[in-house]
């Protein structure tokens, strides 16, 4: 398993980084490699965020040095969308069926994970987001057509999306995991305009279906002091909270956004005026 750390970082630092510093602190360039398990932990939150790629073999998600704990749900919640082939997952002996654009939350004290690919020529791709717990919540598999659906946005501002919540307390009960799903609409590459902030909770954004001549714009920063991120296909940003949440692409995609933090309101966010933005 690779295991990355990023610490928090303050604005009044982060607002002086160059593209290479900013990248460094934010940007998370491999999420899936073959057989590997590579994961990312922020201080943000204390979120993990990562792919794990079963192609030849199973793969087991188990704890580490940085974690100090007997096994990796130990004191964590996770939730796993799958972007890629048909796999499934196996947890403490309990299989769950997990196609393309299925998920699954995992409660905390669940012990042994196991992530499978069903065909190693189409394998799975599980993209995860873990946060820590104070309490166990029950497991719930969720495939695509049981999560939360909502049609956003329009043709006329370029930002036409389906957005699917799969951890939301409308779906399923967690500590303070949020995650879910938005893939744009043909013809549309805003993910969010206007851009907002929401204090109290970080993000983490992950990019796919996006093809390699095309690329990412992740805007982030401070409303008044904004910088971008350019990301490619399978890459994901971490988001501070105190940083603008927004991105547009040179063509549409699909990303799945994670939350942790003080709560899972939705829709608690503070939303800019583009015109204010600098």
């Amino acid at each position: 398993m690779k295991f990355d750390v990023r610490y928090a970082n303050h604005p009044e630092d982060s607002k002086r980084y160059d593209t290479q510093e900013l990248r460094r602190h934010y940007h998370i360039a491999k999420v899936f490699s073959t057989d590997e398990i590579n994961l990312t932990y922020s201080h943000q939150d204390r979120i993990i965020a990562g792919g794990i790629m079963p192609v030849n073999t199973a793969l087991k998600l188990e704890s580490c040095k940085e974690l100090a704990a007997p096994y990796f749900l130990a004191r964590r919640e996770l939730g796993a969308i799958n972007v890629g082939g048909a796999g499934s997952i196996v947890l403490d002996g309990v299989e769950y069926a997990m196609n393309n654009w299925d998920g699954i939350y995992v409660g905390m004290g669940t012990k042994e994970l196991i992530f499978k690919s069903v065909d190693k020529n189409h394998p799975a791709k599980f993209y995860i987001n873990s946060c820590p717990a104070h309490r166990t919540c029950p497991t719930v598999h969720i495939p695509m057509d049981k999560a939360r659906y909502n049609h956003l946005g329009g043709q006329a501002t370029v930002n036409e999306r389906i957005l699917r919540q799969y951890i939301h307390p409308a779906v399923c009960e967690s500590c303070q995991l949020s995650m879910g799903m938005t893939a744009l609409l043909p013809g549309n590459v805003w993910n969010t305009m206007p851009s907002h902030t929401h204090e109290r909770r970080m993000e983490v954004y992950f990019y796919f279906d996006l093809k390699d001549e095309n690329v990412i714009f992740h805007m982030m920063g401070e409303p008044k002091e904004t910088r971008h991120v350019i990301l490619h296909n399978e890459q994901a940003v971490i988001s501070p909270s105190w940083s603008i949440h927004a991105g547009a692409g040179t063509s549409n995609y699909t990303f799945i956004w994670a939350m942790g933090g003080e709560n899972q309101e939705f829709d608690d966010m503070d939303n800019i005026n583009p015109i204010d933005l600098r």
